[in-house]
This record gives C-alpha cells, structure tokens and sequence, in this order.
C-alpha cells in the first residue's frame, strides 16, 4: 500500500495510492497517519476497511498537492556518514559505530514543494536518503526483530547547510534543521511493497545532470542494525523517522565544492519509492 496525504499546506487530509498512479481519498477512514495510527495496526486495519468501502471513495485530482505522507512524527533520527564512499569524499575515517543526529521536524515539508535557502547560507547542499518510518515502539529491539518495528519506508532529501553544520561548531543539527530542509514523499510504501530496503538504487539531479547514484547495498550499517541500535540509546515510537544516510555525489565532496542557488532544480529517486523534485528558492524576510 502506499500512504499519502495531500492538500493545501497544513490542512493535508490522508490518501491511498495505487499501482497505476490513480489516488483515493480515505477520509471516511477517520484516522490521519500519525502515532496512533502507526501503533495500532493502522495499515492492515484501513487495507481491511478498503477492501469494503474503496469503491465509495473520492478521487483525488493528479495535479493537486502532495504534503508529507504522514503527519509530524515525535523525531527524525539521521545516521551520518552510511555509505563508504560518501565518508570518503566528506575527508572523515569510516565510523565504528553508526554516526547519529537528529533533525527537526519543523523542516518537514512535501516532496515537490520549494526549497527554501537560508537566510545567510552560502552552503546549503542535498542528499538524497532512504527513510523508515516506525510501525511499533522499539525498545532495545535485537537486529533479528527489527524489521518488525517497521511500517515502511519513504524518500527523503536530507538537505544541509555545511558552514552552519561544520564550521559554526557544535552539533550537527545546526546545518540541518532549516525550514524546508526535509522533503518528504511523494508517499509511504509500506513494508510489504520493498523486498529489500538493503538493496534499492537511489539517485539525485541538480538541474538535470547525474550527481548522486547508488544503491543501498552500500550501507556500511544496514536497516536492521541501524533500527536495532537507535533503539538502544531512545525509544522510537510508532510514526517516528530514522534517515539512513546518503551515498557519494553530494555538494560538498566536488572540487571545488558545489551548492545551491535560487533556481537550481533538484529531483531525486529511490527503486520502488518514487520521485520528488524542489526548486530552490532566496530566503525572503
């Protein structure tokens, strides 16, 4: 199934997608993708409540608004540095463990919408992630059991500001956590949908030209390890977003380093996920 919402920014109301592109409303379900949702079986529960009522539902127009699939989650959790070649090229030694961070769920925005450059940025970058999204409260979970924790999974621009996240010192999520910094989307496909997150290509443009392309078969940790470490150190609650980090090709590993201006088109891609494209835009204010 795959998990959407749409609508004019915050008024998103939740939708259905289908292999053929088409859309459905599912209002008359009741229930929004949030925490409870997520917690209490709320994907087979609507997969059970379409099979009876789908053919009742309102279309949805092709060309209206996608917001983030599902409404805002307690945290996004960031694993940095997941792909050998990117730790490469970012001049840092591969880590031992998985490198954590967090993002603000304030820089949640829909797939298609502008990216809107910070005010005083010069080093505002892009990266294109695999994100999963918590399906049962994870506690401690072994790596054996941690895709029992997860309802799916969805794409994600991970996109940074390297001055604000490098050189104003401190943590990372001073670079991180801008407005519009999280396109989310275009939807949520649940974990009957992808056979192996472990293996899915990912790719990014800038305004057209190839600059990410990989695959997640380069994960230094993979999805397992990652959920089952996080929930180590916190708890992740059903709705929750790990980000599992971003291959080479960004910005900041050209030479000389390369990053985006008011205009610039970014559309990027993962196997089985669909696509997303922002064009960036001045801080305005």
């Amino acid at each position: 199934m795959k998990l959407i919402r749409y609508g004019m920014a915050g008024k998103e109301k939740p939708g259905v997608q289908f292999e053929d592109g088409s859309r459905i409303d599912i209002q008359g379900f009741g229930e929004d993708y949030d925490e409870n949702f997520f917690g209490s079986d709320g994907v087979q529960r609507l997969q059970e409540w379409l099979d009876d009522n789908k053919e009742f539902c309102t279309k949805i127009p092709d060309d209206v608004r996608l917001g983030a699939p599902l409404v805002r989650p307690s945290k996004i959790v960031c694993v940095g540095l997941n792909y050998a070649k990117h730790a490469a090229e970012s001049g840092m030694a591969l880590p031992k463990e998985p490198v954590l961070f967090f993002k603000s769920t304030s820089a949640i925005v829909g797939p298609n919408d502008d990216l809107i450059i910070p005010k005083g940025s010069e080093k505002t970058d892009w990266e294109v992630e695999l994100a999963v999204v918590i399906g049962k409260k994870a506690s401690y979970v072994s790596e054996a059991d941690a895709l029992d924790h997860v309802a799916g999974y969805v794409l994600h621009n991970d996109y940074s500001e390297r001055a604000f996240q490098i050189e104003k010192e401190g943590q990372w999520c001073k670079g991180k956590g801008c407005d519009t910094f999280a396109p989310i989307g275009p939807f949520i496909a649940t974990k009957d949908e992808i056979d192996n997150p472990n293996d899915l290509k990912l790719w990014l443009t800038l305004n057209g030209e190839m600059v990410q392309n990989s695959a997640t078969s380069d994960f230094i940790f993979n999805i397992q390890q990652v959920v089952s470490y996080i929930s180590q150190f916190m708890t992740l609650l059903p709705g929750d977003i790990i980000s599992t980090g971003t291959p080479s090709g960004v910005g900041l590993g050209f030479e000389p380093p390369k990053y985006l201006k008011p205009g610039d088109v970014v559309e990027l891609g993962i196997e089985g996920l669909g696509t997303s494209k922002q064009v960036a835009r001045a801080f305005e204010g």
